[in-house]
């Protein structure tokens, strides 16, 4: 009767596996982390970091209007305006083109639009307003 050959696995790799697999830190992760924290401790001492930072804002809740910087009218409106205009609706690269908001931005805001119920989808791609 023949035997099946098994690999053996070296114990200094079920080590590292483990480690790996439970986020366990190495003796390197840790000595990266000291050099960093190293570095900022010399740049706060060294005055290089500004002490005078301001706290970040609050992010927008979902549904509330982002402001344009320009001219007041908020990004929602502009998008609403344009997909308003159509009476058998809008794809979205034509209402990309007309207000030149990036990609994630339009997405956002059409979504945002559907979830208020101030549009509708009529086809994948082409939305209008309710």
């Amino acid at each position: 009767m023949a035997r099946k050959k098994t690999k053996s696995v070296s114990f200094d790799a079920m080590v590292k596996f483990f480690m790996q697999t439970y986020g366990i830190p190495t003796r390197k992760d840790v000595d990266r982390v000291i050099a960093r924290l190293d570095r900022l401790e010399t740049l706060v001492k060294s005055g290089s970091v500004s002490r005078g930072r301001k706290p970040a804002a609050a992010k927008a809740k979902v549904g509330s209007p982002v402001k344009s910087k320009s001219a007041g009218v908020t990004a929602s409106d502009a998008v609403l305006s344009v997909i308003k205009r159509s009476k058998n609706g809008v794809g979205f690269a034509d209402i990309q083109k007309k207000t030149g908001f990036p990609e994630k931005k339009l997405r956002n805001i059409i979504f945002r639009l559907n979830k208020l119920e101030k549009i509708k989808r009529k086809d994948r791609g082409i939305y209008l307003a309710v």
